[in-house]
């Protein structure tokens, strides 16, 4: 049996190593193919020409909760100590840097927001709680501002929530009715962060490369440069097959026959699909998946048959689904001190500082150093978002999307009152992101395939696009969990999938859940 994978996300990489350590496949029967010159998809980091850094997005993980990503790691040796694994790696860092923001939100006037109280009325609460406790099947394509009125929006708490996860008003009520069960733990936490965890470096270094590592000691093949852009799809007695692949290598096609018996797992759709990235002179351009092509597979699989999701829900309105990154590389340590004494946390301690009363609603997260496993010891990097770009800046007269890295630079020294001086040297890369929320986007049942479709007899679909119960997209557990089932489920493996921890049924939870929601 041969296993193909079409795209080298994290789904794959977590699929592949599921396959090879539950299923007993031989690594080298194992292809995973990647359009680009890196694997590790939305996972990435990347050093840039000039001594600068550049992060799409960073994931924040927790130990409470990602229970398949923990249960992979467990076995995956760390890069720096190869006689601990990923796992030990990471809480033993945790130990050491606990989170606790003391600075989390901020305001015009550069006071640090009082956030011991969620701001909620009485309204709030009922709203929250029954948007909380409604059906999915009764919440269906709904948005957000469908079940919470305009003042809960103003709430400390929604501004907290919303930042921390990445959520929009006009975002999926099923979503957020997910969420707020899957990490209800994190309420009465969630103004200091304190069940935020982080990986030691970025999440390539510290999970990517790693995890790589180990699939190539096993012999999984990598095909770098390589697109898939068809397949082969036959019907054997009302299932579906794929009997074949279209590839294109540096603009050849070729055609790849799949036998049967063999397996294909499709990455449909991605996040960061058509990113680009600015300069300190220069914004990024707007892409579309007309310029990447990331979506036409899908696009094109999916037409006619409904079992294999809706697409077009997901990447049909670019100004709802995204939002614009940036990464500062400091040469010198003005900026970081100065912010340590500000906030009262150290780099690496605090999590997202969020400006509520910013235009382009920006947020920004000092990191632990070094954040790459080659930073010289002279270099400091951070990472900021913001959930608004198009709308024009509080001390820059123009979009955040039209907006170059130094520009950037000077909207943030606004917001904390700083000297443009503590930038002397930086180097500040805006990342355009157009999908990067498109998995928020209101869906109905059938939008996302199952990770095996009923009538799949060797295709299984992997990404933060498919459905699987009660899970929430946007983390890497999602992505683990549903190749993990996938796996499973196309191997016939008899083996339990690591359960979802339901701190939504902990009575000593809920208790300070409610304690929290009336302070």
């Amino acid at each position: 049996m041969k296993a193909h994978f079409i795209g080298g996300g994290i789904g794959s990489l977590a699929g592949a190593a599921f396959l090879i350590r539950d299923g007993g496949v031989v690594g080298s029967d194992i292809t995973i193919y990647e359009g680009l010159s890196l694997v590790g998809g939305s996972l990435d980091g990347t050093r840039l020409a000039d001594h600068a850094y550049s992060l799409r997005g960073g994931r924040m993980l927790t130990t409470d909760h990602y229970e398949c990503t923990w249960d992979l790691l467990k076995g995956i040796p760390s890069i720096d100590n190869p006689s601990k694994t990923v796992y030990e790696e990471t809480v033993a860092f945790n130990e050491e840097q606990k989170a606790h923001s003391q600075a989390r939100l901020i305001d015009h006037n550069c006071f640090k927001i009082d956030v011991s109280t969620m701001g909620f009325t009485m309204q709030d609460r009922i709203e929250l709680v029954r948007l909380a406790e409604t059906s999915e099947e009764e919440l269906g394509a709904s948005r957000i501002t469908d079940w919470l009125s305009p003042p809960f929006f103003q709430t400390n708490f929604w501004c907290m929530w919303q930042t921390t996860f990445a959520f929009q008003t006009w975002h999926s009520a099923v979503e957020l009715k997910r969420y707020l069960h899957r990490f209800i733990n994190e309420f009465p936490r969630i103004e200091t962060l304190g069940g935020v965890k982080r990986t030691v470096y970025n999440q390539f270094d510290a999970i990517v490369r790693p995890l790589l590592e180990w699939l190539q000691q096993k012999g999984v093949r990598f095909e770098n440069g390589v697109r898939v852009t068809d397949m082969e799809l036959i019907d054997e007695a009302g299932k579906l097959r794929v009997a074949g692949l279209s590839l294109s290598r540096d603009g050849k096609l070729e055609s790849l026959t799949v036998k049967d018996g063999d397996l294909v797992f499709f990455q449909n759709g991605s996040m960061t699909d058509a990113t680009s990235l600015g300069t300190m002179t220069s914004p990024p351009k707007r892409l579309t998946k007309a310029d990447s092509h990331g979506w036409e597979l899908w696009e094109k699989i999916a037409a006619d048959r409904p079992e294999f999701g809706n697409p077009a829900v997901f990447n049909s309105s670019i100004p709802e689904s995204y939002w614009e990154s940036f990464t500062v590389t400091c040469s010198t340590p003005a900026f970081f001190d100065k912010m340590e004494r500000f906030s009262g946390n150290r780099a690496g301690t605090g999590g997202l500082v969020t400006f509520k009363d910013s235009n382009w609603l920006m947020s920004v997260v000092l990191y632990h150093q070094p954040h790459f496993i080659d930073q010289p010891a002279n270099l400091q990097v951070l990472w900021g978002y913001a959930l608004h770009p198009d709308r024009v800046g509080d001390f820059v007269p123009k979009p955040m999307s039209a907006c170059s890295g130094a520009e950037i630079l000077r909207e943030l020294c606004g917001h904390l009152n700083f000297d443009p001086s503590v930038f002397d040297g930086a180097t500040c890369i805006p990342c355009n992101l157009p999908y990067i929320t498109s998995m928020f986007m209101p869906r109905a049942k059938g939008d996302r395939p199952l990770p095996v479709p009923k009538n799949s007899k060797n295709l299984a679909f992997i990404s933060q696009f498919v459905e699987i119960p009660d899970d929430v997209v946007f983390t890497v557990e999602y992505s683990i969990r549903v190749a993990q089932t996938a796996v499973y489920q196309l191997l016939g493996l008899d083996q339990q999938i690591p359960p979802i921890t339901r701190h939504d049924r902990s009575i000593k939870v809920i208790v300070e859940t409610i304690e929290k929601a009336f302070a």
